[in-house]
């Protein structure tokens, strides 16, 4: 190779390749550990996204890479994050505790990268029993709320059926339901369903919310338990 290709490729202080190598392997283990603890703490397994869990592990994995490629050098990192700042995505991470998942990622991916498997682990381990504890106090919580009469109104764009939209996911998640009324909303722009019905005794409320968001065209979702004080919109 000549010497002056060789400087170009070479320039930078990195890891031997074997190093590198482990590196990334360890990260693609830890990634999966990451989707794992995602799928099994954070909602039923029919309402999880395959893309996404895969999307965390090809994070950890990518993460893993960029903080060895950054090393010691400030100037090489502040070049990395003006690089990626271009990048832009257009899906949008409907749940809170998904972003935060994204975060769980990419610290697993610069740790493994920064040569620190054991705070990898460590992180691993605590966020997954943090994670279920959390998960099983929210079920607890939602859990009483199966078998009760719940008013749901979900505005989709003016574009969809609702009933052919969020039909199916209702019928999934819910023991009956039933249309109450149908209006227009946001000037025209969008439709408003609102249905009685009554939640599966293995499915939450959260469930139901997370469920019918991720559907392309629901604009927003709202649930309401019934009481006696609470007004039904008229049956159609």
């Amino acid at each position: 190779m000549p010497d002056l290709l060789r400087d170009a490729l070479l320039e930078f202080q990195t890891p031997p390749p074997l190093v590198v190598l482990i590196r990334l392997a360890v990260a693609l283990g830890f990634g999966g550990l990451v989707a794992l603890v995602y799928r099994v703490t954070t909602r039923p397994p029919q309402d999880v996204g395959s893309s996404f869990a895969a999307t965390l592990v090809l994070l950890c994995i990518l993460i893993a890479m960029v903080t060895q490629v950054i090393g010691d050098n400030v100037a090489r990192a502040f070049s990395l994050v003006g690089a990626l700042s271009i990048v832009r995505f257009r899906t949008v991470v409907r749940d809170t505790q998904d972003t935060a998942f994204v975060i769980f990622a990419v610290a697993v991916g610069m740790a493994v990268g920064a040569g620190s498997p054991w705070l990898a682990v460590g992180g691993i381990g605590v966020v997954a029993v943090a994670s279920f504890l959390m998960n099983r106090a929210t079920r607890a919580s939602a859990g009483s709320a199966a078998g009760e009469p719940f008013e749901l109104q979900v505005r989709v764009g003016i574009g969809h059926d609702p009933q052919h939209l969020v039909g199916p996911t209702l019928d999934q998640h819910v023991r009956e339901r039933r249309l109450m009324s149908v209006a227009t909303s946001r000037q025209g722009l969008a439709v408003d369903a609102t249905y009685r019905t009554e939640l599966r005794a293995e499915i939450t409320a959260d469930a139901l919310l997370r469920a019918l968001n991720r559907l392309d065209g629901v604009q927003s979702v709202s649930l309401q338990r019934i009481t006696p004080e609470t007004p039904v919109a008229g049956a159609l």
